[in-house]
């Protein structure tokens, strides 16, 4: 197989994130009967099974018992991680994965194949040999601005695990609260969890809260990366610990802020609930608000088996730019000390002394403005790589239409599914390599998030963009990596996303399928 081609490349209902090589082989694919034959790996039947039957209706069984052709689940040793062949003929389906998790994003491949006919259930004759671009492929869920319970975050993990993402970074503190217990300083969540913006209730994870979005996300391969922002959207840090923060600083583009959304102005020792950013901060430069760092990485580090922890470091501005240069170089060799990969926001790559290695996640735009780019670029002069997460294209927060009555439009107006589709992400920083990039994250910020329902509704379909520049070749490198074959496919998982009980936003940007016959 050199690239995607199928006999029919438009109509082909190809899978999203679309994958390395695929071919459409003639044949009438492979019927599933009402009781269908499955054998392999336990664990992956498991999440075939539930998905078949929600796909179907629940019309379809996969049974390990049935006799006849079927279905086969297995891995092999490959040199590639997270890869899979998939094999579809009238005589049965077979998907190989390279570890468990290539087999588990064989079978989300898998899922997306089945499609109604007049005859039943079908899924296409098809050789794929699929494999992602990048390792890191994430998305973020604030959960500072509004609180989500546990088992919100859980559906959130299984909707991104099913695009082929596999990292989630909990966005877990902010100037409205502090969401995760530390067991060396339990007042932080007994005095600053309480409250979110707008006054809605807050909420927070135990330690035995956390350990479940961890183990849940870990069984659908994905990694969870806890952030603790930090110097500045630490407002909630001074409810409970008044001596390790600055008073709030108010400059004109607080006040703007707060008049603009109609949002509040902070005042020391008191829960905020508004929207405004960059008035707070850390006390740079004393031995408590060190050990205080220490104590909240050290811990957190403890309750977290993967390699990364997001200090964050963005939008810092109530904060010396020496100080928070000092801040950051420190907190970095704090979380290296706790034996995890530090992360942080672009903002940070401007400081001389990060520890090195040091990841740095890229928030500004698809064409840089304001030297972010070379701020970002700091971080791979000191051997660290990038994630990219450029605001104007997978900022999921962003109104995807300007009459939406959810999301922002500071980042260069109204994100469209198609401007979320269109980007590169090889070509967004000059002079940083494709191996310079970890990877591609889909931010969720919550000011106006709410509900489960607004989630889905952010989140959907644009996530579907974000997967495929993460996991899909480069634009360049595959005749239907264009936003024409993006959104025919992406309109084609309306039953599929339905079936699973999303609920997205039917874009008028998407010619929906309706379970229309094929």
């Amino acid at each position: 197989m050199t690239g995607t081609q199928p006999r029919d490349a438009a109509a082909f209902p190809w899978p999203v994130p679309l994958p390395r090589d695929a071919a459409a082989v003639e044949g009438p694919g492979f019927t599933l009967q009402a009781r269908t034959a499955v054998t392999g790996d336990q664990t992956a039947v498991g999440i075939l099974t539930n998905l078949a039957s929600a796909r179907t209706d629940g019309e379809i069984d996969l049974d390990p018992t049935a006799a006849g052709p079927g279905i086969t689940l297995s891995i092999t040793d490959a040199e590639t991680p997270e890869s899979y062949r998939l094999i579809t003929s009238a005589d049965g389906v077979a998907v190989t994965g390279s570890d468990e998790a290539g087999l588990f994003y064989g079978i989300q491949t898998l899922t997306q194949l089945i499609a109604r006919t007049d005859d039943g259930w079908r899924i296409p004759a098809v050789e794929i040999a699929d494999s992602p671009r990048f390792a890191y492929r994430g998305v973020m869920l604030d959960v500072a601005r509004h609180f989500f319970p546990v088992e919100v975050v859980l559906d959130v993990i299984d909707r991104a695990a099913q695009l082929k993402l596999n990292h989630l970074h909990l966005h877990l503190t902010d100037d409205q609260g502090w969401r995760i217990e530390i067991p060396s300083r339990p007042e932080l969540t007994r005095l600053a969890s309480a409250t979110a913006i707008g006054g809605d209730p807050g909420g927070l994870y135990t330690a035995e809260d956390y350990a479940r979005i961890v183990a849940y996300a870990a069984a659908r391969h994905m990694t969870v990366v806890p952030e603790i922002d930090l110097p500045g959207h630490t407002h909630a840090v001074g409810l409970a610990y008044p001596d390790l923060v600055e008073e709030p600083v108010i400059s004109d583009h607080i006040r703007e802020v707060v008049e603009t959304y109609g949002s509040t102005l902070p005042v020391a020792g008191e829960p905020y609930e508004g929207l405004a950013v960059g008035f707070s901060s850390l006390r740079i430069g004393d031995a408590a608000t060190e050990a205080f760092v220490t104590d909240v990485v050290t811990d957190l580090a403890a309750m977290t088996p993967g390699p990364y922890l997001h200090v964050g470091g963005d939008e810092a501005l109530g904060t010396d730019p020496a100080d928070y240069a000092e801040f950051v170089s420190l907190a970095s060799r704090i979380v290296a000390d706790a034996g995890k990969v530090p992360v942080m926001w672009h903002e940070a790559g401007a400081a001389s002394d990060l520890h090195p290695g040091t990841v740095g996640q890229y928030w500004g735009f698809v064409s840089p403005t304001d030297g972010m780019d070379d701020k970002a670029r700091g971080f791979v002069t000191r051997g660290g790589r990038i994630i990219l997460s450029p605001a104007d294209a997978v900022y999921l927060d962003m109104k995807d239409a300007a009459d939406s009555e959810l999301g922002l439009t500071w980042a260069n107006g109204v994100t469209s599914v198609e401007r979320a589709y269109a980007w590169e992400p090889g070509t967004v920083l000059d002079g940083v390599a494709e191996s310079d990039i970890l990877g591609v994250e889909a931010a969720l910020w919550t000011e106006t998030v709410r509900s489960p329902d607004d989630i889905d509704t952010l989140m959907f379909p644009r996530i579907a963009a974000a997967a495929e520049a993460a996991w899909s070749p480069a634009s360049d490198l595959n005749p239907l990596r264009t936003w024409d074959s993006f959104r025919e496919r992406v309109g084609a998982l309306d039953g599929l996303w339905s079936a699973l009980g999303i609920r997205f936003r039917r874009s008028p940007e998407i010619p929906w399928r309706d379970e229309e016959t094929s």
